[in-house]
């Protein structure tokens, strides 16, 4: 068999495994291979997107960008440099996790692509020392780096519709010519899921946490030793969650209608503030200890605190197998105890 039948073959039972809604469209799929030389274009060239398209979004000083999980479903993983380093953005279709890692270890920058599944969550080598890294906890696993862990860069899993409003000047991943056409099909896909998660475990998860269904979205966070899963489930009721994870004191906002969830430190000025929502939406908040007023990314517009900006806990939203099977015990969060 030949190595270039042998790739195809791979690629047809990566996409079967990873993309169940679609695997009957083979003929038009793409390479399932890692982005290493992105093209952007500006917010108003986006028409590949919808209003409520999920995407990744990060900000380095004043350069804003979207990846659109449609996209990012097709490659796994995406190299990219901004104002403050190289950083790679992964998306496991499986698990529905996406996470952006700086790409750089020990001082030596890392391109990542896929290698194989592990526990039902993508595992990819590096390029430069062929180390293999799993994607839902950013941990080398075998190979010359094995037992390091990957930094985890500042994100928000939003919509197109929510992160061009905070960003209107963003750039947005290109898809490359071919991957346009199934981004509709991969964004709906992910919507779906995100609401009401396939029943079961895919195959080759580890062990599972019946607390949860398998495959419902959580937001994840871990401080230190400490875990919590937050399901976005509850979050649509509870919006603004105070807590203390690992001995800090965290404030977690989610905005219903897009499922933008962010998570801050919630110290200002010396004092732990505890916040409620001041909408609906929980797109405005306001603290208990000042009375001053914030939006939902930790910045404070208007009372004693204006100009304050929380620092940013980084979150990790995925299904909740792939969370529990790495994190066994983890705390979960209900808002009918909270």
């Amino acid at each position: 068999m030949t190595t270039w039948i042998r790739t195809v073959l791979t690629l047809f039972v990566l996409a079967s495994i990873a993309l169940p809604a679609i695997a009957q469209t083979p003929p038009g799929m793409m390479p399932y291979t890692a982005v290493h030389e992105p093209q952007f274009v500006p917010a108003s060239e986006a028409s590949f997107l919808q209003d409520d398209d999920i995407l990744l979004g990060v900000s380095s000083g004043k350069v804003a960008k979207a990846y659109p999980a449609g996209d990012l479903a097709q490659h796994g993983a995406v190299f990219d440099r901004v104002p403050d380093g190289p950083i790679s953005v992964t998306w496991c279709g499986v698990c529905n996790t996406g996470l952006v890692f700086r790409a750089d270890v020990k001082g030596r920058t890392l391109h990542f692509q896929y290698d194989r599944m592990v526990g039902a969550n993508e595992v990819q080598k590096d390029l430069e020392t062929g180390t293999s890294w799993q994607q839902a906890t950013g941990e080398a696993i075998d190979g010359p780096l094995k037992g390091t862990r990957l930094t985890l860069y500042p994100v928000v899993r939003t919509t197109w519709a929510e992160w061009r409003k905070r960003y209107p000047d963003t750039m947005v991943l290109k898809p490359m010519p071919g991957y346009a056409d199934r981004m509709p099909t991969m964004s709906k896909r992910i919507k779906d899921a995100t609401r009401v998660g396939p029943d079961g475990a895919p195959k080759g998860a580890l062990a599972l946490d019946a607390r949860l269904p398998a495959r419902e979205t959580v937001a994840g966070l871990e401080v230190g030793r400490d875990t919590v899963a937050y399901p976005f489930s509850e979050l649509r009721i509870a919006r603004v969650v105070n807590d203390r994870v690992g001995g800090l004191p965290v404030v977690i906002v989610h905005q219903p209608s897009s499922d933008t969830t962010t998570a801050f430190d919630a110290r200002a000025k010396g004092k732990v503030l505890t916040f409620r929502a001041a909408n609906d939406e929980a797109s405005s908040l306001s603290d208990l200890e000042t009375r001053s007023t914030w939006n939902a990314y930790g910045l404070a517009l208007e009372g004693p605190l204006k100009g304050t900006q929380l620092t940013q806990v980084i979150l990790v939203p995925q299904f909740w197998f792939a969370w529990s099977q790495f994190r066994p015990g983890t705390r979960i969060f209900s808002a009918s105890t909270h």
